[in-house]
């Protein structure tokens, strides 16, 4: 016989976000801004791995095969903005997913030129991450929402073609502008936009697993291709460990495969060599993701992994020179005419 259980009523009330005071943007002080970004310069390559990921991302660019790079918050505030688009205006990147953290900073940058609080000084007040303006970003996920479209697509879309003062820094309106998904993944309590009283969980939800969907559609074309992921501890290997598996799943029942390509980690945690073989549980490494996920599990079935140890501020510079080196010394090699304009400008 079906019973019915009644569902006793919660024994603490949901916190009453009316609340709370929200505090416009210009009140805040801002540790970083647009000034502190890197221009598109070359610097030294010193990195055999971010070498050979470059020679990757040039044949993965010839054969249309995906190049995903995941970013973390810290990317943004890195100020490495310029040589990320330029990857893109150039075709090397497929599609960037980001972490909350991303959307909020790049959002920050082109609206006001400046992001990052001192999350002690704004703690101790019950002031942080409260700013009105950083708050309308939940007007963004409720747009997406109702559209039935991802947070990365409508941000970059409002950046591009709204009142965004330094609309030229971000990276969410460059690749709206070059038609190149950028996918943001979330999860809820994670980031300050959780905290003001217009966030509706329901929206941000819908927004970024239509995210999670298009990123898992793009690894569908990863053979042959390039995943990198910068500084995101958590959500990269989480977010590409189930869309490769769907991804697979797929490839398999149609006689195919996902197993010939090149991953890149770029961190500052140490990591056991070689960082083929999987440490025991025993070993902090084990938890360190990035490592299991990117760097062993996915590419051990005939990919290969390369780890570099170093700040975004260097790695993705030296990243971007490394591929103008390749990609100019394949031209080289491969296209008469432009060695002998070359030599004649010698």
């Amino acid at each position: 016989m079906e019973t019915q259980t009644k569902l006793r009523e919660p024994g603490v009330a949901p916190f009453d976000r009316s609340r709370l005071r929200v505090l416009p943007l210009a009140a805040r002080e801002h540790k970083l801004g647009l000034d502190g970004r890197r221009k598109l310069d070359a610097v030294e390559m010193r990195t055999p791995a971010l070498r050979d990921v470059a020679a990757a991302m040039l044949d993965a660019r010839a054969r249309e095969a995906s190049v995903i790079l995941m970013l973390g918050g810290h990317v943004i505030r890195a100020g490495v903005q310029a040589y990320l688009i330029d990857l893109m205006e150039r075709g090397f990147v497929s599609c960037i997913a980001l972490n909350g953290a991303g959307l909020i900073h790049d959002y920050e940058f082109a609206l006001a030129g400046a992001s990052t609080e001192d999350v002690q000084t704004y703690l101790r007040s019950g002031q942080f991450g409260l700013w009105r303006e950083t708050g309308e970003i939940n007007e963004i996920a409720k747009l997406a929402a109702s559209r039935n479209a991802g947070l990365g697509e409508t941000a970059g879309q409002l950046i591009a073609e709204g009142d965004f003062p330094r609309r030229e820094a971000s990276l969410l309106a460059a690749a709206y502008r070059l038609g190149i998904p950028v996918t943001v993944h979330v999860g809820i309590g994670y980031d300050i936009v959780y905290e003001h009283p217009n966030c509706d969980g329901a929206a941000w939800g819908a927004a970024s697993y239509h995210d999670f969907l298009r990123f898992a559609s793009v690894v569908e074309n990863l053979e042959g291709g390039v995943v990198g992921t910068f500084g995101c501890a958590v959500m990269a290997p989480e977010v590409f460990l189930k869309a490769l598996a769907m991804a697979r799943n797929v490839a398999h029942q149609a006689g195919g495969r996902i197993a010939d390509f090149d991953s890149l980690v770029c961190d500052l945690m140490p990591v056991p060599q070689p960082h083929s073989v999987e440490p025991s549980p025993d070993e902090p490494a084990y938890y360190f993701r990035p490592l299991k996920t990117l760097l062993i599990r996915s590419v051990a079935d005939g990919g290969r992994g390369h780890y570099v140890r170093g700040s975004h501020a260097n790695t993705i510079p030296e990243l971007w020179t490394q591929l103008q080196y390749a990609e100019e010394a394949r031209a080289r090699a491969t296209d008469p005419e432009f060695a002998a304009q070359e030599t004649s400008t010698q």
